[in-house]
Order: structure tokens, then sequence, then C-alpha cells
């Protein structure tokens, strides 16, 4: 292979701060904003210009359920606030009023603890939110590497407009979705086998009604279970099934976001022969990522564990896709021996592809979030965290830890 050789150089140190987080997506927003709450001094670096990652940019706008599909809400802090916050101005579908609104056990197990949101609202809200809490926001900014030494990181590589510099911190946590900081500082990470589906959706106006248009790889799908409404949709496929990518190489994802919206496009286009009005009023901005990289970490989730005791617990999640399930979301997940001062959250912690799926949705990234945050404001090296601390921590923060806890 050819290649380069580079001049050596002198990167300036552009910041210093207390908890560096990667990525704005929800599970960044909620790791930022847990660890500010604590009177951290944070970054949070960004690579596009609005936070929200896919719930936003990515228009998957279902914030789907805090419950387990029997009645019982399982997801309550900050996983619970940003459900609250993405509707606060409005909703585009799904209000959970059977959970807003005193309903009956009845009620809640017919309709999940689910809704769909606006994602330009959504993203202004949070980038208030974040913003109050005295969070500094570093938009257009991507983390390219890492110093390490002793297995703790010192600073993190970066480059935006202002060129390369670098930021150092005392803790960092990986929000990427890809594990990307993970990666670059050389902890353990492994890809989805198999790669992703291809999908791009989109809003569309007919001249009477905004409308999302789930165009490919629908992240909601049809409730089975006795016939209970509410919650459903249509399962789609992938756009194109000879189109696979893993989310973490450069031409792979151009190529497949090029894939995507030229049948975008086409299918815009088809539907205009039948209504003129129709015109697209925004389409996803990012790639449809849905598992890429993750960290390897001290625990592996695995779904045999359903309402299993997690010791180390630091929050709950449901099973997005079917009624029942109640998992304990254990703190050796978010962490690895390798680089002390690290953790993950949201798609990037350690999961089999089975939980992957489980909880690379928003309120698992939520729980997960605040979890990192929360531990970051406490502490530098994870392996050696004091998990009584952080569990109370979590608790007094209307977290619940364990299904046999009192909601």
């Amino acid at each position: 292979m050819d290649y380069i050789l580079e001049a050596q150089r002198k990167t300036p140190v552009a910041e210093r701060t207390q908890v560096l987080v990667a990525g704005g997506g929800v599970a960044g927003i909620a790791a930022a904003l847990a660890a500010a709450r604590r009177g951290k001094q944070v970054t949070l670096l960004e690579r596009q210009f609005a936070l929200g990652g896919m719930a936003t940019l990515g228009l998957i706008t279902i914030y789907l359920p805090l419950c387990d599909g029997r009645g019982h809400q399982l997801i309550y802090g900050m996983g619970e606030e940003l459900l609250r916050l993405s509707i606060r101005h409005t909703h585009e579908g799904n209000y959970p009023k059977a959970w807003l609104e005193g309903g009956t056990l009845e009620e809640r197990t017919e309709n999940r603890f689910t809704a769909q949101f606006n994602p330009q609202l959504f993203a202004l809200d949070a980038e208030r939110l974040l913003r109050q809490a005295g969070v500094r926001i570093l938009y257009g900014t991507l983390a390219v590497g890492a110093t390490v030494e002793d297995g703790l990181i010192q600073a993190v590589l970066v480059e935006n407009k202002s060129g390369r510099t670098a930021i150092e911190a005392e803790s960092f946590v990986d929000c990427t979705g890809d594990a990307d900081l993970c990666a670059l500082a050389g902890a353990p990470t492994r890809r989805k086998a198999g790669g992703n589906g291809l999908a791009s959706w989109y809003y569309s106006f007919d001249g009477r009604a905004v409308s999302l248009n789930m165009f490919g790889l629908a992240d909601v799908v049809p409730d089975k279970d006795e016939g209970r409404s509410g919650y459903q949709a249509e399962k789609m496929d992938s756009l194109d099934p000879d189109c696979r990518f893993s989310g973490v190489d450069g031409w792979e994802l151009s190529e497949a976001v090029q894939a995507g919206h030229e049948k975008m496009f086409a299918d815009i286009l088809r539907r205009r022969e039948g209504s003129p009005a129709l015109v697209p009023v925004t389409m996803s901005t990012i790639p449809l990522v849905r598992m890429s990289r993750c960290l390897m970490g001290v625990r592996t989730m695995d779904g045999s564990e359903d309402r299993t005791f997690q010791p180390d617990s630091i929050g709950m999640t449901g099973d997005w896709c079917r009624r029942g399930p109640a998992y304990e979301i254990p703190f050796g997940a978010l962490h690895c021996g390798e680089i002390r001062n690290l953790l993950a959250a949201g798609r990037d912690i350690s999961v089999t592809d089975e939980m992957w799926n489980v909880t690379r949705v928003i309120p698992p990234c939520a729980v997960t979030g605040q979890a990192a945050g929360t531990a970051a404001a406490l502490g530098s090296d994870f392996t050696r965290a004091d998990l009584p601390q952080l569990q109370r921590a979590l608790a007094a923060d209307g977290v619940r830890l364990h299904w046999e806890e009192e909601p």
C-alpha cells in the first residue's frame, strides 16, 4: 500500500476540561448533562451542527418504550426526562396518555410508554438544556486520535475549522455510536457481523399534512402479542438486500448514503405522479447506522439475563420489539480494563448481537449515558469505581436499578 510520511508536529492544547464526551446523540446528551449537573466542567464534541444524532438528524423520531410491555415502567431518570422534553411543545403521534395522565395498569399494558416527536424541536430544546447546565458544546468537531499513557487517556486529538488541536480531560465518555474513541485509544472493540442494511427516512408534505416516511428498516415492528394495539407499524426491510455496510468505513458510508438517496428520490418521484402536491421537506442527514462497532468490556450483556439481578446495575431497559423482558444493565458493560478513564455509552456498550439490538435505541441510550456521565463526575479510574456510591447517586436521580425494586 502506498503511503506518505507526515511531518512531526506540535499539536496545541486548545482546552482542558474535567469530562470530555464524544458524540452528541441521546447518549451524549445524557452523559454531558449528568456530569454537568454534578458540578463538573464538561465539553461535548459533535461532528454535526445539531444534537440528537439518529433521533433528530437521522429522523428516527420514535422514542421507543420506557416500559416492559406489561404495564410496568422500567426507565425513569433521564430516560423519562428526555422523552418528556421531546414532546414538550408538540407530539407527532403515539402520545403516551396512559403513562403521563394516570392511566390504569390495563391502559398502560394496552399502550406502551412511547412517543413520536418533532426532531428539530427536540434538538433545539436539548441544546438549550445543555447550555443552561453549563456544558460547552463544540460542533463540527471529530475526534481523530488519543494520547494514552499507562492505561489512561491524556488527551483527545480533534479536528475542526480551527485545525488540529488537543483537549485534555480527566474522564472520557465515548458516545459516538461507533466506539470511535474506544478504538482510537486502543480499547478492545468488535464489529457487528453482517453489517447494516440500507435506509433513508424522510418527511414529506402532501398539501395537507407533514408525514414521516420510514423508508427502509423501520425501528417499529408490529406488536403481535395478543393482538394488543398501540405502537404499531409495518416492518420494513433494507432498501437493497445486496447493500451491506459496516458503518466504520468512510467510502462504504458515502456509497451507502448515495444509494439510499437514489432510492428515496425515486420513491418521491413515484409518489408525486399520483400526488403532484407532494414534496419532501427534510431527509436524514446522517447515515442510518444501527450496529457497527462496540466496546468489549469487563462484562458483556446477554439476552439470557432477563430479570437477572446484576449487582453492578446502573439502570434498566425493556425490549422495544417484544413485550415482557426487563434487563438490568451492568456497569461492567460500560468500561474495560485496558483504558481506565474511558467509559462507553449508547450503542457503544459491551453487548451480544441480540442485546445490541435492544440497547441501541433511544431509551437505553439515555440510561447508559446518564450512568456514564454520573460515573465520570464521581471519579476517573473506572476499574476501581465506588459502585455503591454510583448506584446511590443514580437512585437519588430517579433511576430504577433492579427489577425487584419498587418504582
